[in-house]
């Protein structure tokens, strides 16, 4: 929990870092709070990332927004998930399988905070 957070350097650190980045990207603009307007509040996961031996590489704190608090035709319109179908991924290593391709997966460190990539 965040209360448990806050007596840890470790996760201190983390939450930090994640703000930093918000900031650092600036993704986010403090605006007035319109009168009766639903807020979508946030929330931090925490997450402890392990090496291929189970050690601990780092501590991640992860800013997300409660979306699941929106309604339909009020807070928004339409939702979009940007993810491949599988039949895409697959048609794609067979293609590289076929060319002694090399394929290579990567993570993109705040990928959501920008979505041009």
């Amino acid at each position: 929990t965040y209360k448990e957070a806050l007596t840890q350097a470790c996760w201190i650190e983390a939450m930090q870092e994640e703000l930093n980045e918000f900031e650092r990207l600036a993704v986010w603009e403090l605006v007035p709070r319109p009168d009766k307007v639903l807020v979508i509040t946030l929330k931090l996961i925490y997450k402890v990332k392990l090496d291929e031996l189970g050690g601990i590489l780092k501590n991640k704190a992860c800013l997300v927004a409660r979306g699941y608090r929106q309604e339909e035709g009020i807070d928004f319109e339409e939702s979009f998930a940007p993810v491949a179908r599988l039949e895409a991924i697959r048609i794609f290593l067979a293609y590289a399988a076929h060319k002694n391709m090399v394929v290579y997966q990567m993570g993109v460190k705040t990928g959501f905070l920008n979505s041009n990539l």
